[in-house]
């Protein structure tokens, strides 16, 4: 990218900025903003890309401009494409506007149209400059990148532990607890578990396996009080279905009547119970078991990729959170950490299984620290989503 326009990183800033405002808004495709200046350097049209808005980001913002668009520059973090697919090639658009300098932060992660998309506007005459604000860009765009490669979802396994990596007390404590109450249950404090919420904002499904729901009967709804253009997806993992049909999620499914947005997968249902499940609005499907008798994670991943899932967050106990590692389907950790040590032979880790031979262990990178409060968070990459 060229370095003597002292203004464009600002722009791009706002550019991706705008693309943020369509985050649960867009999925299955990628967050998109676009910003338009005329000659003098003002701003004079903005677009944020949202699915069911269908036009894209640049071509809200060239009707927003009309003729300032002429002799302009388009600011945008990705690629605008030169592909028919819902909509006309927004390139073409930008041709015939007279837009004269297109500055983007990404090319897209898509690779079939890769490139084209400057390659015509370079074509045309239009100065296109590459590069601005890159490593933003990408990390907002990650789980499109993934799903576009791989046709399956990105996935984050969250979890909140004690410093000395517990996720819950021994279940013997957990037995003793008066129903109702749940005392100790939240590990963390409330700017974590807000943080929390925005990230279920940010996926398209959540997944949990039926030792959570039994154990803490949760919602696992997003609460962040964001708009969603579908709801979150509560996955569990259930393989002799034993949902219970009084628990809370089925309540929830029931009492909103517009059911769906809870799949359960199993290895061995029960004909009755998924006929009861399937009468509350409960969707239950059947997926082959591994050795071991549980779920094939993989399997899992690719119906939730065929869904036009492209994010995931898993959100589960031990046994859940170590078969996803074992089984490499996960892309990033959010670990959250709490100025707490729990202790005992018995209590609960953060994973069980094994990752790999004797020996072996799971490295990551990209390591970043974030603060909520007392808490403090881990946020790092197993592998680039955007490899092939």
């Amino acid at each position: 990218m060229r370095q003597d326009h002292p203004s464009d990183q600002q722009f791009l800033q706002q550019a991706l900025d705008l693309a943020r405002q369509g985050i649960g808004l867009a999925s299955p495709n990628p967050y998109v903003g676009a910003v338009i200046t005329d000659n003098n350097g003002s701003i004079v049209g903005t677009g944020t890309y949202t699915y069911d808005g269908k036009r894209h980001a640049e071509i809200l913002a060239l009707e927003q401009a009309g003729d300032k668009a002429r002799g302009g520059t388009l600011y945008i973090n990705l690629e605008p494409h030169a592909h028919h697919g819902r909509t006309p090639p927004c390139t073409d658009a930008l041709i015939r506007a007279g837009i004269r300098r297109v500055v983007a932060s990404m090319a897209d992660p898509n690779p079939q149209v890769r490139g084209r998309g400057f390659e015509q506007l370079r074509a045309a005459g239009i100065q296109v400059d590459v590069g601005g604000l890159q490593a933003e860009a990408c990390r907002l765009n990650e789980a499109f990148a993934r799903y576009i490669r791989h046709k399956v979802p990105f996935v984050t396994l969250k979890s909140a532990l004690t410093l000395d990596g517990k996720i819950a007390p021994p279940r013997a404590s957990q037995a003793q607890q008066v129903p109702g109450t749940r005392p100790g249950r939240w590990i963390t404090g409330e700017a974590a578990r807000a943080n929390v919420h925005l990230q279920r904002h940010e996926s398209d499904a959540i997944l949990v396996g039926i030792g959570t729901i039994l154990a803490d009967d949760p919602l696992l709804t997003d609460r962040s009080g964001k708009r969603r253009r579908r709801p979150l997806l509560r996955v569990i993992l259930d393989s002799h279905l034993r949902l219970p049909l009084q628990s809370r999620l089925v309540r929830s499914v029931a009492d909103d009547k517009r059911g769906h947005d809870v799949l359960v997968f199993c290895s061995s249902p029960k004909r009755e119970k998924r006929d009861e499940l399937e009468a509350r609005g409960i969707r239950v499907e059947e997926l082959p078991a591994k050795e071991d008798g549980c779920i094939d994670m993989q399997a899992l991943l690719h119906r939730l990729g065929e869904l036009e899932i492209i994010s995931l967050m898993i959100e589960g106990g031990s046994a859940v959170n170590g078969g996803a590692l074992a089984a490499g389907i996960v892309d990033k950790l959010f670990l959250y950490y709490a100025p707490q040590i729990m202790g005992g032979t018995n209590s609960v880790p953060f994973a069980v299984g094994s990752f790999g031979a004797v020996g072996q262990v799971l490295r990551v990178r990209d390591c970043r620290l974030h603060r909520f409060e007392d808490d403090i968070a881990i946020e790092a990459y197993l592998r680039d989503p955007y490899e092939e």
